[in-house]
C-alpha cells in the first residue's frame, strides 16, 4: 500500500520540478529583487531627472508596481528556460560526485543513487537558473533604462521620459525572457 501511495508522490516531485511553478521561497526572492530593481529609476528621476517625489507621486507608484510584475514574471520564465539547460550541462558533473560519495557505499541500491543524482541535479539547477535570471534580467533592465532615458528620451519631458524609459525597459525584458533559446 505504501510502495502504491509513494509512486504518485515520486510522479508529483517529479512534475512540480520540470513545471513552470515556482515554490513560494523562490516567488518571493523574485517578488523582492523586481521591487528593488523597479524602484531604482526613483532615484534617478528624483535626483538626476530632478522630478519631485510628491508631484509625481502617482507616476511612479503605478510605474514601479507594473514594472515590479511583469519583472517578476520575466524573472520567472528566464527561470524556466535555463533549469533545463543547466541541469543537463551540469549532469555529468553530479554524476561523478554522487558516486564518490556511493562508492564506498555497498548497500545502496542503484535507486538510491538515481534518485540521489536525479534531487542534487534539480538543485543546483534550480539554485543556478535562479541567481542567474535575477543577474541576467537585472542587468538587461538596467541597461535599457540608462540607454533610454538619458540617449533615446532625454529631449522629452521628465514625466514621458519616466513613462516610456521604465515601460519600454520593462517590456522588452519580459517580451526577451518569453524566447525559448
Amino acid at each position: 500500500m505504501s510502495n502504491q501511495r509513494s509512486i504518485p508522490r515520486d510522479d508529483d516531485l517529479l512534475l512540480q520540478d520540470f513545471s513552470r511553478n515556482v515554490t513560494n521561497k523562490a516567488w518571493a526572492l523574485f517578488f523582492g529583487n523586481a521591487a528593488i530593481v523597479s524602484a531604482i529609476p526613483l532615484w534617478l528621476f528624483w535626483r538626476i531627472h530632478q522630478m519631485e517625489i510628491t508631484s509625481y507621486f502617482i507616476h511612479f507608484i503605478i510605474g514601479t508596481a507594473i514594472s515590479t510584475y511583469f519583472l517578476n514574471s520575466a524573472y520567472q520564465n528566464m527561470k524556466f528556460i535555463l533549469k533545463h539547460k543547466i541541469a543537463q550541462k551540469r549532469e555529468e558533473a553530479i554524476n561523478r560526485e554522487i558516486t564518490k560519495l556511493f562508492a564506498n557505499d555497498k548497500n545502496a541500491n542503484k535507486k538510491d543513487k538515481d534518485d540521489r543524482i536525479l534531487a542534487r541535479k534539480n538543485e543546483v539547477a534550480d539554485f543556478e537558473a535562479t541567481t542567474f535570471s535575477i543577474f541576467y534580467n537585472n542587468a538587461f533592465y538596467l541597461v535599457c533604462l540608462i540607454v533610454l532615458s538619458f540617449f533615446v528620451f532625454k529631449n522629452f519631458s521628465p514625466t514621458v521620459n519616466y513613462l516610456f524609459s521604465v515601460g519600454l525597459s520593462t517590456a522588452m525584458v519580459f517580451l526577451f525572457s518569453t524566447g525559448e533559446k
